[in-house]
């Protein structure tokens, strides 16, 4: 893609450029959003914003700019790059300032963005991918959309050594998400997910499909679950803004498991792809 958002300009790519002194280059001090598109059309751009502002603000990372500019240039950046179906990226660190562990308040954050084409996964969607079992290793805020995320990248590359598509993490034998999905487990046609607490990031594709799911008459309970129940469950399923809701056919790891697509699951994809613009 030809052109890039940096602060508050539209850009061609190769005029862009980052000081050796930002914080997110050397601290991973930042957030981040990922947007979805679909036939040019932005989707759940509200949801995706007002979590990335939640997000600055537990960072204490003061955005000046207002929601209505950030819509506007993300609409513009997805016109001048004739995006149809893909991604927008977005990112937002605490700005330039020598390296030190001690932020300054005040200064300005650094904001870029781009798009990148990406098809939906229907081959994942139709047959499911393997999953691998792990500790939780990151720390303690994963509430934060921070684009600090070495705990996340270790988890995926150990899932991906051992064949499987996404790692999935548990703290002390308690489930909490995917190294970039939320987790949902399906036991006698109700749904059991973690609840959105500091353990997890309240993904705006989890939240669409509990809307769902309750709108649809099923039951939703959000409370941790231990490892074990993984291999009673009736199925499983992975969400995230590029995943949307992915089926679960294996976990692996130090759950052994073997799983049946079902049927809730694909009510659930249904009912989410006719939201889709």
């Amino acid at each position: 893609m030809d052109f890039v958002l940096q602060q508050e300009k539209i850009v061609r790519r190769n005029e862009a450029s980052i000081n050796f002194n930002d914080r997110g280059y050397h601290f991973g001090d930042g957030i981040y959003e990922v947007v979805r598109t679909y036939n040019g059309k932005v989707f759940a751009l509200t949801e995706h914003l007002d979590r990335f502002y939640a997000s600055a603000k537990k960072l204490d990372i003061d955005l000046s700019i207002t929601k209505e500019t950030f819509t506007d240039l993300i609409k513009q950046l997805i016109a001048k790059n004739e995006l149809q179906t893909g991604i927008v990226y977005l990112q937002v660190t605490r700005g330039v300032q020598p390296r030190n562990h001690l932020y300054k308040r005040g200064n300005e954050p650094v904001l870029v963005g781009y798009t990148e084409e990406l098809p939906r996964k229907k081959d994942l969607l139709n047959d499911g991918v393997d999953l691998w079992l792990t500790d939780d290793i990151r720390w303690l805020r994963c509430d934060i959309k921070t684009i600090n995320l070495l705990g996340n990248v270790m988890a995926k590359r150990e899932a991906a050594d051992q064949h499987c598509h996404e790692a999935i993490m548990h703290r002390d034998g308690t489930m909490t998400e995917g190294s970039s999905s939320n987790l949902f487990l399906v036991k006698d046609k109700t749904l059991y997910t973690h609840p959105a607490t500091n353990l997890i990031l309240n993904g705006i594709t989890r939240q669409l499909v509990i809307d769902l799911a309750e709108q649809s008459g099923l039951k939703v309970i959000e409370e941790a679950f231990p490892i074990e129940v993984l291999s009673i469950a009736d199925e499983v399923f992975i969400t995230s803004t590029t995943m949307e809701i992915t089926p679960v056919r294996s976990i692996k790891g130090q759950v052994d498991a073997t799983l049946s697509i079902g049927p809730i699951t694909r009510q659930l994809q249904e009912a989410f792809a006719s939201l889709l613009p």
